[in-house]
């Protein structure tokens, strides 16, 4: 099964609430997962998250991969190195 640690939305119309889970990749956005390693709060000034570090080592250990925006969230809390960057990867040179 492969695993991913993501946002499932939570909270009202306009006024988002995350949690953050590790779900089977298959599963859709709100569906079914298998456990909860956090909370994001993206509307409260400052940003608050919450990050049970133990499971979320524990899943990352376990293979687990974060999607983008997690893995966000998770470099803000020090659990990974940064997933993104804003600079273009070197072309390879073309061997003759």
């Amino acid at each position: 099964m492969a695993v991913r640690i993501r946002l499932r939305r939570m909270g009202a119309k306009k006024k988002p609430f995350y949690r953050l889970v590790v779900a089977d990749a298959r599963s859709p956005r709100d569906g079914r997962f298998v456990d909860t390693i956090g909370y994001y709060d993206p509307k409260s000034d400052p940003l608050t998250y919450h990050l049970d570090t133990e499971k979320t080592k524990l899943w990352l250990g376990r293979g687990a991969l974060p999607t983008l925006a997690a893995a966000r969230i998770l470099h803000r809390a020090g659990l990974v190195e940064q997933p993104w960057s804003n600079s273009p990867s070197q072309p390879v040179a073309a061997s003759d």
